[in-house]
């Protein structure tokens, strides 16, 4: 769950990056771990304390598929789409993944339950097609094992 937006610890964390333009990416992934997202009040902030343009700071926010710029969900589902995952069907999984949570892949539920990305490698080719939940690596999914994964973290609808 995302926590609230405060520029006194935003402060502190780029303070911990010395507020160094060429630390930015680092800086972001702090961002990320600690707010869940990167609001475009930090996005303000971090151009201005780096003496960046805003533009600057969305294009790297915008390039990097790690960065968010609104609140994940209490969950997410990453879905490789890799050469050897669609080879073995994550086409077709994520289809499904969509339908079944109701949302098109990059997305979060209404409720907020459930974040559905795509990542392009999770290193698990061998066990394709392979899926990440909560940082949790699960290889050979199919519908039906997706369906029980979601259904173990609350989220089976």
């Amino acid at each position: 769950m995302a926590i609230k937006y405060d520029a006194t610890i935003a402060t502190e964390i780029i303070n911990q990056f010395e507020a160094a333009p060429e630390m930015l990416v680092q800086l972001l992934h702090a961002f990320v771990q600690r707010y869940g997202y990167i609001c475009e009040e930090a996005i303000r902030q971090i151009a201005a304390e780096l003496n960046l343009s805003r533009a600057d700071v969305h294009g790297v926010v915008s390039f990097y598929h790690d960065f968010r710029t609104t609140p994940p969900g209490e969950h997410i589902v990453k879905i490789c789409q890799a050469e050897s995952c669609q080879a073995m069907g994550s086409r077709d999984l994520t289809a499904h993944a969509e339908k079944k949570l109701g949302v098109d892949l990059p997305g979060t539920t209404s409720d907020g339950k459930v974040s559905l990305e795509p990542v392009y490698c999770l290193g698990n080719c061998a066990c394709s097609p392979a899926v990440m939940i909560d940082q949790k690596v699960y290889g050979r999914v199919s519908n039906a094992k997706l369906d029980d994964l979601l259904a173990q973290y609350g989220d089976g609808q």
